[in-house]
């Protein structure tokens, strides 16, 4: 499986593609440190730019890669190699190369600009790991799709419909049901709802950890006492890994029953 990641991986590295992704978190991050010297304000800036763009980029390069390296997965395939080990060494590969980008893109002109030096280092730090949890976490869910789907058509197709979930619907959904239900108290609920989609988690834990909870209201009060202390962050990062995880096992399971 190692070996397939450093293929996948370093094939990923030299595509055109993961330069412009990389560069663009250059340029971009470049840009609103010159225009702003609030680390706090570029934080925020990224975060709401990150939690749309690392899910979506992770869904797409994850089904292209799986679907453009077929022929080559298929001469794997006929290999004494295991199944789990060929596909879990993709995955593994696409998201390891993502991860690099976003860390390079965004970090180098954090680390240029002298961030380990102020205040917002740990926030810095918080919206790194959130980038490489993402990408890990919608790569799984990628390759997850077109394992079980050979049509490309529709893999893509779905791919793009748990991005645009996760991304959009879901809120919507949610703010929907607190609406219809606001004479209840819903504040548990939406903190439970909240840990069911990784990017709505991502983006309270970053908000909390830049303190800036009030701009959520009463629900942000909630947020704050219950994931604002260790054993709240520690049920977060349980749940993140999870998310991690499941689609990884999804995979993996995939891999072994599927007939090839």
């Amino acid at each position: 499986m190692l070996k397939i990641l450093k293929y996948s991986f370093f094939d990923l590295i030299r595509s055109r593609w993961t330069y412009i992704y990389c560069a663009f978190y250059l340029i971009l991050t470049f840009s609103l440190l010159a225009l702003s010297n609030d680390l706090a304000k570029v934080v925020i800036s990224l975060m709401n730019i990150v939690l749309l763009l690392c899910p979506l980029i992770a869904t797409m390069f994850g089904v292209m890669y799986y679907y453009n390296a077929r022929e080559f997965t298929e001469l794997l395939l006929a290999q004494p190699v295991r199944r789990t080990s060929i596909f879990l060494g993709q995955f593994l590969g696409v998201a390891g190369s993502l991860s690099m980008s976003w860390l390079i893109g965004a970090g180098l002109p954090f680390v240029l600009y002298g961030v380990f030096g102020s205040a917002e280092a740990g926030n810095f730090l918080t919206l790194l790991f959130i980038g490489v949890v993402l990408s890990f976490i919608f790569s799984g869910l990628a390759f997850l799709i077109a394992l079980k789907n050979e049509n490309r058509i529709k893999g893509f197709g779905l791919a793009i419909l748990a991005w645009l979930f996760f991304a959009v619907i879901y809120d919507g959904l949610l703010l929907l049901a607190l609406l219809l239900l606001n004479s209840y108290p819903l504040e548990r609920f939406a903190l439970a709802a909240s840990m069911f989609n990784p990017i709505d988690l991502s983006r309270i834990l970053i908000l909390l950890k830049l303190d800036v909870s009030a701009l959520m209201g009463f629900t942000g009060a909630v947020f704050r006492k219950f994931l604002g202390t260790g054993f709240g962050m520690a049920v977060s990062l349980v749940v993140l890994a999870a998310w991690v995880l499941l689609p990884t096992l999804g995979i993996r399971r995939l891999a072994m029953r599927k007939d090839f």
